[in-house]
């Protein structure tokens, strides 16, 4: 609450006493406000892999400031998402719905702009609302008293920024720096300080094509990364829908656009590529670079053309998958790495100008991301790196810092969490649970033991097969449609790498069955259907 910065009031003036400074070099001190209401401050990066964060595990890379958020709150460790793509996850983070209720099934559909947000609800609430960033939807959302935020994908080097009035503006830098700036420059010195905020403060990386900042780009170039156990998965004991996605690191990440080797030294190296490769890099990051900042990527893009000349034409198959392993590694988490030290930059903010006491802090992603795992790269399936994405949140003084909680809770929570947080009435119509019981640790007032999940985008980029599912913490049914019949259950405790598919093994007949009903039940619960999974194939794709 506001009022505890009297306390921190005189620890600084003591420290004054001392002779020692007590000033903020960028922050507002706050003084206490009538309006007591929790501030929420929502980070949320793009396809950041809960395995890229320390908090979880501190195999690829250390996310100190991230792990704050954990340290300081709670880390969730089996938040999942409803469907595992951009655009409709943010949707029903939006919303508080599942895509065929908001209409965003797939990154191509549009959004129905009659639904309800929670940002609207806040605005009308009396909150001052924010964002800056990618939404990824949409150049017009509702809800905000101020955003700039970049058009559909947005680019890592000079982003442009569509502004509250429509205005598009050209920003000189890398877009993690600069989304940061925006956010800490409206905290500082464009917010009311007479009103709690909303603020959305949402990241465009590490999303394909992972291009990092000159000094990361130097840095991580150098690291060496483990790999997974299965990054040479062969797909078999599994259906369809594995041995046909186009998402292999071998096969299907592009040697320019992906892993940053100049086209000409493809063309001179013989190696046969994507067609769209050479484009895509063409108009793609480095040509929006200006002299400057070209020259800081210069050398490191040489020294990879370098690399890929001498070994490429004599590694074996193994050998190249592991080489564009590690190049994907090596940018994937040097855009984290600046991720995580921005975020260090706003946590030490709100420290420092007394906002953080009052201030409910989210760190998340639109979904997880497989970094290797099942020799893939990108999202999409309900198989675990995907289907579960990072959540972390801080409250202080009411949530116990330092807790784990490995309930089942879904981004479908988020709104209702915040609403309730806020104590702004929950519109009836929105599908999921508050966490609040959870962030109090009250786990026996939580009573959901699976979750749901609902794949659209198919025939679409990555060819993943449209699927249906219900999760628990020990195993996991999906049902993929749509051009195939097939069933895929997995017993997670037994196999966590989700490597056997055991539907049809005796053994697991009555866990199948119990499942099938309960997943019947679940989609009734939330209003999908058979016809409706007709309905989106023929209107959209047919």
């Amino acid at each position: 609450m506001k009022v505890r910065l009297y306390t921190r009031s005189l620890l600084g003036c003591f420290t004054l006493l001392l002779g020692l400074s007590c000033r903020f070099d960028n922050a507002k001190k706050e003084s206490p406000s009538e309006d007591t209401r929790p501030n929420i401050l929502f980070i949320m990066s793009d396809d950041h892999a809960y395995q890229a964060i320390s908090a979880y595990s501190d195999a690829l890379i250390q996310t100190p400031n991230i792990d704050r958020i954990a340290a300081e709150g709670m880390l969730f460790t089996n938040a999942t998402v409803t469907n595992s793509i951009c655009a409709p996850s943010r949707a029903t983070i939006l919303t508080g719905k599942h895509a065929h209720l908001h209409g965003k099934i797939d990154n191509l559909t549009p959004f129905d702009t009659t639904q309800v947000t929670f940002p609207k609800l806040f605005q009308k609430a009396g909150y001052q609302t924010a964002m800056f960033g990618k939404l990824h939807f949409g150049n017009n959302p509702k809800g905000f008293d101020e955003f700039m935020m970049v058009p559909g994908q947005g680019k890592y080097i000079n982003p442009d920024f569509i502004t509250t009035t429509g205005d598009t503006l050209n920003k000189t830098g890398y877009a993690t720096d600069i989304i940061t700036d925006l956010t800490l420059d409206w905290l500082n010195s464009k917010r009311n300080a007479e009103k709690p905020f909303l603020m959305l403060y949402l990241h465009k990386a590490p999303h394909r094509p992972w291009w990092p900042s000159p000094e990361k780009f130097k840095e991580f170039s150098k690291k060496t990364f483990p790999e997974p156990d299965n990054l040479f998965d062969d797909y078999s004991n599994r259906g369809t829908a594995a041995k046909t996605a186009e998402m292999n690191i071998l096969k299907h990440m592009l040697f320019s656009y992906d892993c940053k080797v100049f086209p000409e030294t493809i063309e001179e190296t013989g190696v046969t590529t994507d067609s769209r490769d050479k484009r895509f890099f063409m108009n793609g990051e480095f040509f929006r670079a200006n002299a400057a900042q070209r020259q800081l990527y210069q050398p490191i893009l040489d020294s990879i053309a370098n690399n890929f000349k001498t070994n490429w034409p004599k590694m074996t198959e193994r050998e190249k998958t592991s080489w564009k392993y590690q190049r994907y590694m090596q940018d994937y988490l040097a855009c984290i790495s600046s991720i995580d030290d921005n975020v260090g930059r706003v946590l030490d903010y709100l420290e420092e100008s007394g906002l953080g006491e009052n201030t409910i802090v989210v760190y998340t992603s639109d979904q997880g991301f497989y970094l290797g795992e099942h020799g893939w790269f990108d999202k999409r399936f309900m198989y675990t790196e995907s289907f579960k994405t990072p959540l972390l949140i801080k409250w202080p003084n009411q949530i116990t810092a330092g807790t784990t909680n490995d309930e089942m809770v879904q981004n479908l929570d988020f709104a209702q969490t915040f609403l309730e947080a806020a104590g702004i009435e929950i519109p009836d119509d929105m599908q999921g649970e508050s966490l609040m019981p959870l962030l109090k640790g009250k786990n026996d007032e939580w009573n959901r033991n699976h979750v749901y999940y609902h794949y659209y985008e198919y025939p679409a980029e990555h060819a993943v097969k449209r699927h249906y599912g219900i999760a628990t913490k020990t195993h996991k049914l999906m049902h993929f449609y749509h051009d195939v019949n097939e069933w895929e259950l997995y017993d997670l405790t037994k196999d966590p790498n989700e490597m056997q598919n055991v539907y049809n093994d005796s053994s697991y007949k009555s866990i199948r069955n119990e499942l099938t009903k309960e997943l019947l039940l679940l989609r009734k619960k939330y209003k999908d259907s058979p016809e409706l999974d007709k309905k989106y194939v023929n209107s959209y794709y047919d």
